[in-house]
């Protein structure tokens, strides 16, 4: 049976999604931008910065579920300029750092808001 987690420690959904949804075992997020819990869009910080708070918020909405970072099994990596990898994934190791998860990287044309970054998890609970 599918449950909403939401928490108020990552940027609320702001349309008809929710910020992770779970069936129990395994818990996906929506993607998550560079915006704090406050609102504040980070939309003009390098991609670094980015980067660390759209996995900051993916980190809070799975602390919400009682999980952690290392319950990840995939990510995805949403960029609007590919030539920004590198710097992507420095920040992007911070958060994984041992048993990383798969992970797929690709440019988008235009992601939401206008920012750099966009990234979505799949989790488990196990």
């Amino acid at each position: 049976m599918k449950r909403i987690i939401s928490t108020q420690e990552a940027p609320e959904a702001v349309g008809a999604y929710s910020q992770a949804t779970t069936n129990g075992d395994i818990v996906f997020t929506a993607g998550q931008i560079p915006m704090t819990p406050d609102g504040d869009l980070l939309d003009d910080e390098e991609i670094a910065v980015q980067t660390r708070q759209s996995l900051e918020n993916v980190k809070a909405i799975l602390e919400e579920e009682g999980l952690t970072m290392q319950n990840v099994l995939k990510v995805t990596v949403f960029m609007d300029d590919i030539d920004d990898f590198d710097e992507m994934n420095d920040a992007y190791k911070e958060y994984f750092q041992d048993n990383p998860p798969a992970r797929s990287a690709v440019e988008a044309g235009n992601l939401p808001k206008g920012v750099g970054v966009e990234i979505e998890a799949i989790a488990t609970s196990e």
